[in-house]
């Protein structure tokens, strides 16, 4: 499991350890750089006559640049530190020299009058160009962005904001943070992100291949928009005291593991589970074929299907082991396929969803049932949106937003839908994030591209709403319990999508036959 904290926790850990002179810049430095030798001898066979050039702004981030750009060319780096300051981190600057490296001051026209650069704000920091700066860099192995760490807010501006701009400019031209070109390294975070929320500023954010973290993940790296430019991610442990919850947490494979409801000797098709289905019109018969065949290849005891005759045919002939019409359950999905207006089976929702209200039976609310859901439920209710349709049902609860507000800032509002419904929520995306109760906020980022396809919401629901009819009773008595549930079928459904056709197109269904062997290897470890 990866686990964010916010800045001001991150900050208050350091002070004890700093007051008794433990040298963390030094360490995280030193983190940094070995992540950075490993990246070299991957991407060029050595380390010696490798480039490295670090972006250095004013403060501790800068800091840690420089610290580790001295690392790195005692081991026979080429190491230039771009600074955009006339005062960076005089310590770091210092050791940097002492071990070979160059360091120089990015200016423009306007450090002199008749438009050459000229002294800089030191008598032994030279000025360069801007352009020749962005040159320098764009031509390097690795690039390191040590502009803005976490006591930054917003965009860079000034020259590092020019600086920023220009290169990310010329990296967007080469597709992708991995291809040919320079490796950017984020030093701890990608300079401007919104570090506690996952925002992104007004201004440039120079998008990194890989970021290495100081102590712990920061929450603005696991969450969207922000984390989508934050690249792979290694966190430096410096033995920071974190008592208490983290901001946010991404599950890994073990965590699952451990989540996942496994059968004993003594367990029959009741006790693990039996799931009650309303999905699917006439019209979108699809749908619950996909989201029953997800839910049986999860896992289930049994899925019990209701809904219309042409549905339930369709159903039963893709799984002969689902049973059709009602009957005892632990919990139920709602909704998948499910149009409003077909009246008959909008009134089987509501009146499944009141029967789990009632009763305290956990339930998936995703598609149609979005819509015909009441004002207050409970936290082991889960929604399933993505954004437009988060937006949507906000709007109805008089929130004044639309999707691309979500977009923005989908922990904002993904919380907001858990404050004013009291279900649990999860928002899909390519990051996809959970809020649910006892501030529980979880961030996967599991699932190839290849997942934005039709039905593959309807395969996530199911597995969803597997997990959380195996586990019902746990789920009542901890409702913090369905938050980490949803996370764990998200990392399932992006793993099975992977798996079902690696790195190339996959379908719906595909993801749902994937399930079981995903599962399987899952529990193996």
């Amino acid at each position: 499991m990866i686990i964010g904290y916010p800045a001001a926790q991150v900050r208050a850990a350091e002070e004890p350890l700093l007051a008794r002179g433990v040298p963390l810049m030094q360490q995280a430095a030193g983190g940094l750089a070995t992540r950075v030798l490993a990246e070299l001898v991957s991407r060029r066979g050595a380390v010696r006559g490798a480039t490295v050039v670090t972006l250095v702004g004013s403060g501790n981030n800068g800091g840690d640049a420089l610290h580790a750009g001295a690392v790195l060319a005692r081991r026979g780096v080429r190491v230039v530190a771009l600074c955009t300051t006339g005062t960076p981190h005089a310590e770091g600057l210092a050791a940097l020299r002492r071990a070979g490296g160059r360091a120089v001051r990015v200016g423009d026209a306007r450090d002199a009058g008749d438009g050459r650069p000229g002294a800089g704000d030191g008598p032994d920091l030279p000025v360069v160009w801007l352009g020749d700066a962005v040159a320098e860099a764009y031509a390097a192995d690795v690039v390191l962005d040590g502009l803005l760490g976490i006591g930054g807010r917003g965009a860079p501006r000034g020259v590092a904001g020019l600086l920023t701009a220009l290169l990310a400019e010329l990296l967007a031209d080469e597709g992708s943070p991995d291809a040919p070109g320079p490796l950017v390294v984020a030093v701890d975070v990608p300079s401007g992100i919104g570090v506690d929320d996952g925002s992104l500023p007004d201004g440039p954010v120079l998008p990194a291949g890989l970021t290495v973290t100081f102590g712990t993940a920061k929450p603005g790296l696991l969450l969207p928009p922000a984390s989508r430019l934050a690249g792979r991610l290694a966190v430096v442990d410096l033995g920071l005291p974190l008592p208490g919850a983290p901001a946010v947490a991404r599950l890994g494979p073990a965590d699952v593991a451990a989540l996942w409801p496994v059968p004993g000797p003594g367990d029959h098709k009741y006790s693990r589970g039996v799931l009650g289905v309303v999905a699917g019109t006439p019209t979108y018969p699809g749908a619950a074929v996909l989201c029953v065949s997800a839910a049986v290849r999860a896992g289930v005891g049994m899925v019990r299907y209701v809904g219309p005759a042409a549905v339930r045919r369709a159903v039963l002939a893709a799984r002969p082991e689902v049973v059709a019409g009602e009957g005892r359950v632990q919990a139920w999905l709602l909704g998948p396929g499910v149009d409003p207006a077909h009246a008959k089976q909008a009134r089987r929702v509501g009146d499944a969803l009141e029967r789990a209200l009632t009763e305290g039976q956990p339930a998936v609310l995703d598609a149609g049932a979005l819509a015909l859901a009441p004002e207050t439920l409970a936290p082991w209710c889960v929604l399933t949106p993505h954004a437009g349709e988060l937006a949507a049902l906000l709007t109805r609860l008089g929130e004044d937003v639309d999707r691309a507000a979500v977009t923005a800032e989908p922990l904002r509002w993904a919380r907001r839908a858990h404050e004013r419904t009291g279900a649990t929520v999860l928002l899909k995306g390519s990051t996809t994030v959970v809020a649910g109760a006892g501030g529980a906020v979880f961030a996967q980022a599991d699932a190839p591209g290849w997942l934005a396809t039709a039905g593959s919401g309807d395969v996530l629901a199911g597995l969803l709403a597997a997990l959380l009819a195996g586990r019902a009773g746990d789920v009542l008595a901890d409702p913090p319990l369905a938050a980490a549930l949803a996370a764990a079928a998200a990392l399932v459904h992006g793993h099975a999508a992977s798996a079902a056709v690696p790195g190339g197109p996959v379908a719906a269904l595909d993801v749902a036959h994937a399930v079981p062997a995903v599962v399987a290897g899952l529990l193996r470890g």
